[in-house]
């Protein structure tokens, strides 16, 4: 576990306590390291996040490696799509700071004990995915997200826990509006937006609605502290961030964050 952490392994159910706000690094330390990196990863954990957040794609080979875009042009030195490379000839291009794309077998090594959510980026990667959580012993310390419908089935299957999927969430965004009961699917939370287009998602109704349930609501991307504040105080459990450390500062100032 890297040093100036407070996470351990008896807090893996924090990304499934909807009673418990936590700040989730969104790619790591995504605002001042490379995202989706080994370096912005450890750096999320030094500033105290509960949980880290990432993107999983899959190489030529098959390999799955931590990657948001579905071409390596933004965040390496490198041109072309993540597909026409071999994981090792992805790994051997420059992501920032002489950093490299890290497998995910690699961050799974690097951060033994540390909650993730994976945002799986298409179904493609699904099974290598769900082979390398096995191999880890870790298909109960993350959760699935993805916005392919497709990509979530095979998780389920193998009884790894997902996040609510689009339609999902707008089946139970709607029945919030007029206070009806929709059905529990087979998921673990909700991942969302505070606002998509001219509908705020993550509003009070949807919220206690989930709350009724039991359902933990993780809202991505976060980074002004108000904001912030406000939502936990509405009932979301984990602010999906890029500026970990000004938001667990933030926790910690209202009393909460620091779970034994």
């Amino acid at each position: 576990m890297p040093r100036g952490s407070d996470v351990t392994s008896s807090d893996i159910g924090l990304l499934t306590n909807p009673r418990r706000p936590i700040v989730i690094g969104h790619r790591g330390a995504s605002h001042s390291f490379p995202e989706n990196t080994l370096l912005s990863f450890q750096k999320a954990i030094e500033a105290g996040v509960h949980a880290l957040e990432f993107d999983v794609r899959s190489s030529r080979d098959g390999v799955p490696v931590v990657i948001h875009d579905p071409t390596i042009d933004r965040t390496t030195d490198g041109s072309g799509l993540v597909t026409g490379f071999t994981g090792r000839d992805l790994q051997r291009l420059d992501a920032g700071r002489g950093e490299r794309i890290p497998t995910l077998a690699d961050v799974l090594d690097a951060f033994p004990d540390v909650p993730m959510l994976l945002d799986v980026k298409t179904s493609r990667a699904s099974k290598a995915v769900i082979d390398m959580l096995v191999a880890h012993g870790a298909k109960l310390r993350v959760i699935v997200g993805s916005f392919e419908p497709g990509a979530l089935r095979p998780f389920r299957e193998a009884s790894v826990p997902t996040t609510a999927s689009k339609r999902e969430t707008a089946v139970w965004w709607a029945a919030s509006r007029i206070g009806a009961n929709p059905p529990i699917w087979a998921f673990s939370a909700f991942s969302i937006p505070e606002q998509s287009g001219r509908i705020r998602v993550a509003d009070r109704r949807f919220l206690r609605r989930a709350a009724l349930r039991g359902i933990p609501v993780h809202v991505w991307t976060v980074d002004d502290v108000e904001t912030a504040i406000r939502l936990w105080s509405w009932g979301v459990s984990g602010i999906v961030t890029n500026q970990p450390s000004e938001l667990v500062g933030a926790l910690a100032r209202t009393g909460q964050g620091r779970y034994g």
